[in-house]
C-alpha cells in the first residue's frame, strides 16, 4: 500500500509542470532542498524514480508520468469536493478558475470587477494567454471556464457567445489608406501586415478571410501581443487587424485610424466555455449566468 500526503503530490505535480525544482520552490513558497526532499520521499515511497536529470534538464520518467496523470485526477477530485461543499454555504462563496484569450483581457476585468463587487467573497484565479494555452487548460480540465473566441472543434466543449467581436483593419493616421471612405478588399493585397502568431484567434480569422478572397497577405511580422501590434502600426510599419475592443481607448485619442474596408468588420463572438462533462460549482455557474445575462450590456455602457 502506497502511503503518500496529499503535500507530497502538491510538490510532484508542481515539479512535474514546470519541470524545474527552483521554480517548484518560488512557487510553492518552498526552500530547493525541501521540494527535493518531498520528491525524493515520494520516490522511496512509490519505489521508482519519478525524474531524470540529464544535464541541466529535467524530464519525467515513464513512472513520472504515470503520477501525473493519477496526482492530476486526485486535485480535480478534492476541487470538486470542494465545490460541493462551497454550493452547500451558498453562491456567495467558493472560487472560480477562469482563463481568457490575450484579446478578451480588454473587457474582462470590467465584467469581473462588477462580478466581484456582487459576490465578494469568491474568490477568482484569472489566467491570460494565447488561444492555444487556453485550448489546452480546457483539454486538461484545469479551468472552470474559458472566455475565447472561435469555439475548438473535436474538444468535448459547451460553448455560448455572450458579446459579440467585431474584427477591424487599422493603420497609422497618416496612411493614405486612412484618408478613404470606402475601401476594396483587393487592395489590401498591396499592402504589408502586422500580426498576431500563429495559433491565436485573430491570426486565424484574418488568414480565412484572406483565404475567401483568395489573396495571400503580406505578413512582415509576427508579434505576440496587441499592444506590440498597435505600437508598430501607430509607427507606420503596417496595417493590422485586430479585435475593436482592444483599440477603442487608440481611436477615441486619434493615435490609429479604422479602415473602411469592404467586407470588415469581421463580425465574429465571444464564448464563454467548460469541458461538457464538467461539473461546475456555483462559483462558475453564478459566473456563466452573470455573462450571458449581463455582459452585452455592461459593454455597451463603457
Amino acid at each position: 500500500m502506497l502511503h503518500l500526503t496529499l503535500r507530497q503530490l502538491q510538490v510532484f505535480e508542481a515539479a512535474a509542470t514546470n519541470l524545474n525544482f527552483s521554480l517548484t520552490a518560488k512557487q510553492l513558497f518552498l526552500s530547493q532542498p525541501a521540494v527535493s526532499m518531498q520528491i525524493k520521499q515520494l520516490e522511496e515511497n512509490v519505489g521508482l524514480p519519478l525524474f531524470e536529470h540529464i544535464g541541466k534538464k529535467v524530464f519525467l520518467t515513464e513512472a513520472g508520468r504515470e503520477l501525473f496523470q493519477y496526482s492530476r485526477n486526485i486535485t480535480q477530485q478534492l476541487a470538486e469536493m470542494k465545490s460541493v461543499f462551497d454550493e452547500m454555504k451558498g453562491v456567495g462563496h467558493g472560487k472560480l478558475t477562469l482563463s481568457v484569450v490575450n484579446t478578451a483581457n480588454y473587457f474582462t476585468p470590467q465584467l469581473l470587477a462588477r462580478f466581484c463587487q456582487r459576490y465578494p467573497n469568491i474568490n477568482v484565479n484569472l489566467h491570460v494567454a494565447n488561444r492555444d494555452a487556453v485550448l489546452k487548460q480546457l483539454a486538461d480540465n484545469s479551468t472552470d471556464l474559458a472566455i475565447l473566441g472561435q469555439p475548438p472543434d473535436g474538444l468535448d466543449i459547451s460553448a455560448e457567445s455572450f458579446l459579440d467581436n467585431p474584427l477591424v483593419v487599422i493603420a497609422a493616421i497618416d496612411h493614405p489608406l486612412a484618408k478613404l471612405k470606402r475601401i476594396k478588399f483587393a487592395r489590401l493585397a498591396d499592402e504589408t501586415f502586422l500580426s498576431r502568431e500563429p495559433g491565436s484567434g485573430t491570426r486565424s480569422a484574418m488568414e480565412r478571410v484572406f483565404a475567401q478572397h483568395k489573396i495571400q497577405p503580406r505578413i512582415s511580422m509576427e508579434m505576440e501581443t496587441n499592444e506590440a501590434i498597435k505600437q508598430a502600426v501607430q509607427a507606420g510599419m503596417g496595417l493590422g487587424i485586430l479585435s475593436y475592443h482592444s483599440i477603442e481607448l487608440e481611436l477615441e485619442t486619434r493615435r490609429l485610424a479604422m479602415l473602411n474596408v469592404e467586407h470588415f468588420p469581421l463580425l465574429r463572438h465571444w464564448f464563454i466555455a467548460h469541458r461538457s462533462n464538467k461539473r461546475l460549482s456555483s462559483a462558475a455557474l453564478a459566473f456563466k449566468e452573470f455573462l450571458l445575462g449581463e455582459a452585452k450590456k455592461i459593454i455597451a455602457a463603457r
